[in-house]
């Protein structure tokens, strides 16, 4: 499917979360967690957008900001053209039918105390999505959608296997019928067999039901697999974006650079690139670039002064003063 770049479907813009940690009844104590800093980003209709990064880096946080599962701290999130950053529990419920979230592990966010058929059809009756006489025949169509047999419908998610879990919770977010769905790590916590299947029925259903994705992972094989365009994130912030296959041909930011390396390969394909030193503290980030404290190319201006994210000719979006090839 192509995708409509005519107008976003989502678009943050300058979107920010921060969390307060180690508050006490004292005024002015606790300290701000830069969880997502300053992100501006669109997703057009039809696409799949992947999110990767190292753990700390943020993607999570950015995906439950933008389905508003997260409040966020600042910027702005619209949803086909409507802002909705400040919108209220009411005012967003037409629009959490068009947004959903299939998350990590999908043991913690089944009710193990309910029957699938209960799990599948409560967001048919809450939403009113469907007439009631015809729920029944709407759960067992979405069963057939995500590969899993009707005569499961009356068993518990403890009888399934991970795999089986994660198409349930797929299956739930369909039943909305959204335009968007955002999966966090989808496929992470399953057996490298069942990935397979699981990134398989990704892309069918995205070119069944006319899905777009904001896919989050950090294994990139998986995310070149099924993303039309990849997004890095490192410490809060975007350092790079671009089509997939041009990204992974060669990337322009050090960190992209430094993450392809560490794809595992069959046969030696180039150096491994190694970074010294930790991801520093969201608490307190660098002043200047937010990779200058692990980057080889770092100068003295990296360390001064944050680089905008800057479009190229190419298509391509990044964040850095001394990029690859430039």
């Amino acid at each position: 499917m192509i995708p409509d770049t005519a107008s976003p479907l989502i678009e943050a813009r300058a979107l920010s979360k921060r969390f307060t940690i180690g508050k006490t009844f004292m005024p002015g104590s606790g300290k701000q967690v830069h969880a997502v800093n300053e992100v501006s980003l669109t997703v057009s209709a039809g696409e799949t957008v992947g999110l990767v990064g190292e753990s700390g880096s943020g993607k999570s946080t950015l995906g439950r900001c933008l389905t508003r599962l997260y409040q966020p701290s600042g910027g702005q999130l619209l949803f086909e053209g409507v802002d909705i950053t400040d919108a209220t529990m009411s005012e967003l419920l037409p629009y959490r039918r068009k947004m959903q979230m299939i998350f990590q592990d999908p043991s913690a966010s089944l009710n193990p105390r309910r029957p699938v058929r209960e799990l599948i059809g409560e967001p048919l009756r809450v939403h009113k999505i469907r007439p009631t006489a015809e729920i029944g025949e709407r759960i067992e169509e979405l069963m057939g959608l995500v590969g899993l047999p009707v005569e499961y419908l009356d068993r518990y998610p403890h009888e399934f296997s991970g795999g089986q879990r994660q198409r349930i919770g797929i299956a739930r977010a369909l039943a909305m019928e959204p335009r968007l769905i955002v999966a966090d790590e989808p496929v992470s916590a399953l057996d490298v067999s069942v990935q397979a299947q699981i990134v398989n029925l990704f892309a069918d259903l995205r070119d069944r039901l006319n899905l777009t994705y904001v896919f989050i992972a950090h294994d990139l094989g998986v995310v070149r697999q099924v993303s039309t365009r990849v997004v890095v994130m490192y410490l809060g912030t975007i350092v790079e974006s671009g089509e997939t296959e041009s990204l992974f041909a060669a990337p322009a930011h050090p960190y992209t650079e430094a993450l392809l390396s560490a794809i595992p390969r069959m046969t030696a394909s180039g150096p491994r690139i190694m970074l010294e030193g930790d991801l520093p503290s969201p608490i307190d980030p660098p002043r200047g670039c937010v990779f200058s404290t692990r980057c080889p190319r770092a100068t003295a201006l990296c360390r001064e002064t944050r680089p905008a994210l800057t479009a190229r000719p190419d298509g391509r979006q990044v964040a850095c003063h001394t990029p690859i090839g430039a």
